[in-house]
């Protein structure tokens, strides 16, 4: 089951400094080899709420392809570039099953708060 890791990233003025650059010319590298993958990066175009800055968007093969690659030893060396430069609210989310449906959700909720109520 695929992980994503969200990225809400805001950078002070909006362009990148120093260190946010070099921090870019190395991050990828070390995605690569816990099967990472770029889906989408850049600003967003906000139709409810608000959203100030930009997002990024990487797929990884399982949870654990993740975590490793945010705990590893490459990533941890290059992370205080992007976390003294910049703001950030880093997620990881697994994706859902391939029989998942919203409604299907709703029903489970329903029959939990049933359940409960007895």
């Amino acid at each position: 089951m695929s992980t994503y890791l969200i990225n809400h990233l805001r950078i002070p003025g909006g362009v990148p400094n120093e260190a946010g650059l070099t921090y870019l010319e190395q991050v990828e590298a070390t995605v690569h080899p816990y099967g990472g993958k770029w889906l989408a990066q850049g600003d967003v175009d906000v139709v409810e709420g608000a959203w100030p800055g930009s997002v990024v968007l990487i797929e990884f093969p399982t949870r654990a392809d993740a975590e490793n690659w945010y705990n590893s030893p490459e990533y941890q060396a290059i992370l205080p570039l992007r976390t003294n430069n910049a703001i950030s609210d880093l997620i990881l989310i697994d994706s859902l099953a391939p029989d998942f449906t919203v409604a299907g959700f709703a029903q489970q909720v329903r029959a939990a708060i049933a359940a409960a109520s007895r």
